[in-house]
């Protein structure tokens, strides 16, 4: 009588699959763990230390470094003018980018294959070749003035990118133009989705469009909403580039995100010399906070995700 439990044994070809398998996967984890865990885990390290980013690591200072912060008020307005920026830009960019989606849906639209490749074009511009355009647009010999003092509109070249109340406005827009093409993209995924039996049903039943747009199109796409807002919110927090290219902060530290902030501290020695540990505090309640709104969005994109699964049974229950 055997006792134990009798181990199953692996075909050889399937065992050298795997072995293969690991081996492809071993340098994108090794990647992974010396680019993003490794930092990640010595920034809240450098966090307990007054540290330049040279010499021994030796300044033990605890949270000083995290009590400071919380009467800074330079990291405050960054924080608020990342929040206002993520907010802005994430609503601007799914809005516009969804009406982009409906339109280019549509299956009797022509040349719907340019005007994606169009849109998307922005996405993988670089940041630094987008502040360029941007600057030669909206300078203050840019195009956009000299076109309107030609037309005798403006006596004045507008300041966009000097002005305080209208740089945060124009870095959201570029931003929103930036990155409409890749949520549009995901937009479509969403829309081609859903079973066109549905809408051929409910026209069947005398539904309009908006009627369809509100009863079908939008209840099931809210798993697909929730996935956009996560990854919205977080890169529009994780905002740098722009506004380095842009506005370098100003003016008057009017468009200074958190993320500029922490370059500032680590790198930039504005403030009497690099304090890298000051700069790694600053990031870890960046990440805490980005951290807990995805959390959120994450929770909300599964409640609705089983919502949708409901209404898409009962929906087919109705038709059977």
């Amino acid at each position: 009588m055997r006792t134990g439990k009798s181990r199953t044994k692996i075909n050889p070809q399937l065992r050298r699959r795997y072995i293969w398998a690991y081996i492809f996967i071993l340098p994108q984890v090794l990647y992974f763990l010396l680019a993003s865990m490794y930092p990640i885990v010595m920034s809240y390290v450098y966090s307990f230390y007054e540290w330049d980013g040279l010499g021994p690591l030796d300044n033990f200072v605890g949270l000083a470094n995290y009590a400071e912060l919380l009467r800074d008020d330079m990291f405050w307005n960054s924080f608020k003018n990342a929040l206002v920026y993520g907010l802005s830009a994430t609503t601007l960019t799914v809005v516009v980018s969804f009406l982009l989606a409906l339109v280019l849906n549509d299956p009797s639209m022509k040349g719907k294959s340019i005007y994606r490749t169009l849109y998307f074009l922005p996405v993988v511009t670089v940041s630094s070749i987008i502040g360029i355009i941007m600057n030669n647009i909206f300078g203050i010999q840019g195009f956009t003035n000299q076109f309107l003092q030609s037309l005798g509109w403006i006596d004045e070249p507008i300041r966009f990118w000097l002005d305080p109340a209208l740089a945060m406005i124009m870095l959201i827009l570029v931003g929103s133009w930036k990155h409409i093409g890749v949520v549009m993209i995901y937009w479509l995924a969403g829309l081609q989705m859903i079973p066109v039996d549905l809408y051929e049903a409910a026209k069947m039943d005398g539904a309009g469009y908006w009627k369809m747009l509100m009863k079908i199109t939008l209840p099931l796409l809210k798993p697909v909403a929730a996935t956009i807002l996560l990854l919205t919110v977080g890169g529009s927090l994780h905002v740098f580039d722009l506004v380095k290219t842009l506005t370098d902060g100003g003016p008057y530290h009017k468009t200074e995100t958190i993320e500029l902030f922490i370059y500032q501290h680590a790198f930039a020695t504005q403030f009497g010399g690099a304090r890298v540990g000051y700069a790694s505090a600053a990031g870890v309640y960046l990440g805490l906070f980005v951290l807990f709104i995805s959390l959120f969005l994450g929770w909300i994109g599964i409640k609705a995700g089983s919502e949708g699964k409901k209404s898409k049974l009962a929906d087919r229950g109705g038709q059977a």
